[in-house]
Order: structure tokens, then sequence, then C-alpha cells
């Protein structure tokens, strides 16, 4: 009886580290997250040039959108595979007809 509540007990204590861990990447993420998104601000507040700016926004959007599957939705959480397989094919279709149109167009 003793192993089981001492076994539980460090279960519970594995659970509250494991959470405050997560927790402390959440803040940290939406820290960056709210970083990124001023650097975008000021970068068009001051004007800069079109050919750097919007190359670096879209890689910043592109990191936060990163950020946002696989801390804020748990994508990296066991148990998401089957949703992280669904979205990873639907960005690959998306990819596809994008490169195809362009490809045509261009052609």
């Amino acid at each position: 009886m003793a192993e089981k509540v001492s076994a539980t007990t460090a279960q519970i204590e594995y659970e509250k580290q494991k959470r405050k861990e997560e927790m402390k990447q959440q803040v940290i993420t939406f820290a960056l997250m709210i970083i990124f998104t001023i650097i975008a601000f000021g970068m068009v507040m001051a004007e800069m040039s079109k050919l750097f700016v919007i190359p670096v926004i879209i890689v910043l959007a592109a990191v936060q959108v990163g950020f946002q599957l696989y801390y804020f939705m748990h994508m990296s959480h066991k148990g998401h595979e089957m949703p992280a397989f669904m979205f990873y094919g639907g960005v690959f279709a998306a990819f596809l007809t994008i490169l195809a149109l362009v490809v045509l167009v261009w052609w």
C-alpha cells in the first residue's frame, strides 16, 4: 500500500513539473511572438525598403505559425500525430497547387 501511495505521489510531482515546464515554454513563446510583432511593426513604421521588409515579415509570420501550432495548439504532444499528419498533408497539397499554378503562368 505504501508503495502505491509513493508511486502516486511521485506521479503527481512528475505531472506538476511537466506542466510547469510546459507553461514556461508557452510564456517564452508568447513573449517571442510579441517581440516579432513589434519588430515587424517597427520595420514598417521606419519605412525601410519593401524588398527587405516583406521577406522578413513573411519569415516572422512563418515562425509565429510554427509557434502557434507546436506550443499553443499542442501539435507536438503525444496523441496528435494524425492531426499533424493531416495538417502537413494539406500544406504539402497547397504548396504543390501553388507551385503548379506559378509554373503554368510563367511557362
